[in-house]
């Protein structure tokens, strides 16, 4: 395994990690779960990615519970959770100072321990002042309820209105965020947050390597059932598979599947070897329904180094879609 900084921070995380998205507390069961995290961390895996969204809890608790069966060392794990989305009534959502710090500390009840090592808001709250996000994050940190804080899916200039604030008022800014990235979503990542990096050492935990399976190739003849876009409550994801823009994508994969072949990777594995290729990106979260599915993933590491730069220009010519950089970004 390849550990990489987060950031300019001193937090060294595994390059590839594993997230409870989708599986954990919904479509796996907990045994799987438990299987799944345990080849995770066999492969040298350290940080494991939640959400008190993801399967409305369920999902920290099973991963609670699979870490306290593994019997693993908590300083040899890296754990996140996620605030923003933590039920339906109206103190219960957003990023509140209220909602941040209760609910931190239920994502801690569930997860059975006693701080996370990082920290997101899971999206942008425009209902409340970044100022009190921020203050509410550096209170967590104080507090020993996590020890790193960052952003999900928030633009630049959110991030750098939070960074400013902690520095104005010596606060401790965030670390991290944690975007979107995958051969078909580029723009946050490679142009939206470019100066971002070395203006103030942003890390990256970036999500969907396999844009949501549409880079297995598995969708290439149509939708199979039992896939994650026909579970229950994913619906949204279908206009991703099925509009105009989907068919284009899909015929992209299957112009790219020579490359894989070529270099004996799967699609998956060079879909996450591309995204592990920009220096920029700390981790590739990666998800999973079954033990070989994390197997198969580690793999991804053993192809970065073939993705030559000869390799990467016929991905890109097939791909078309590499974002222009900002002439004057300011």
């Amino acid at each position: 395994m390849e550990y990489r900084y987060l950031g300019k921070s001193g937090l060294q995380v595994s390059a590839l990690s594993l997230g409870a998205w989708v599986t954990m507390g919904g479509q796996i069961d907990d045994d799987t779960a438990f299987e799944c995290m345990q080849n995770a961390f066999d492969a040298g895996v350290n940080f494991f990615d939640n959400a008190e969204a993801y399967s409305h809890g369920n999902a920290e608790t099973v991963m609670g519970n699979a870490i306290k069966k593994a019997g693993w060392k908590r300083s040899d794990l890296v754990i996140s959770t996620k605030v923003f989305w933590g039920g339906k009534n109206v103190n219960q959502t957003g990023l509140s100072r209220k909602h941040v710090i209760e609910g931190a500390r239920a994502s801690l009840v569930r997860l059975q321990m006693e701080y996370v090592d990082l920290i997101f808001c899971h999206r942008p709250d425009i209902y409340t002042p970044i100022e009190e996000t921020v203050r509410a994050m550096n209170f967590l940190i104080n507090q020993g309820v996590a020890f790193y804080w960052g952003t999900s899916e928030w633009s630049a200039a959110q991030i750098m209105e939070a960074y400013s604030i902690a520095r104005q008022y010596d606060l401790i800014p965030p670390s991290m965020e944690q975007p979107q990235y995958n051969m078909f979503n580029r723009i946050n990542v490679e142009r939206e947050y470019a100066h971002l990096y070395t203006e103030i050492g942003l890390g990256t935990t970036v999500w969907s390597p396999l844009a949501s399976g549409l880079l297995t190739g598995k969708y290439n003849s149509g939708i199979p059932q039992g896939t994650r876009v026909t579970l229950e409550g994913y619906s949204w994801l279908l206009e991703d598979f099925t509009g105009v823009e989907a068919k284009q994508n899909i015929e992209k994969v299957k112009g790219i599947m020579p490359i894989a072949a070529e270099l004996g990777a799967s699609l998956a594995q060079l879909a996450i070897a591309w995204c592990l290729k920009n220096p920029n990106v700390s981790t590739v979260i990666t998800g999973a329904s079954k033990a070989s599915q994390v197997s198969e993933n580690m793999k991804s590491l053993d192809f970065v180094e073939k993705l030559t730069p000869d390799v990467m220009e016929r991905i890109e010519t097939i791909l078309g879609n590499k974002p222009e950089p900002f002439s004057d970004y300011r």
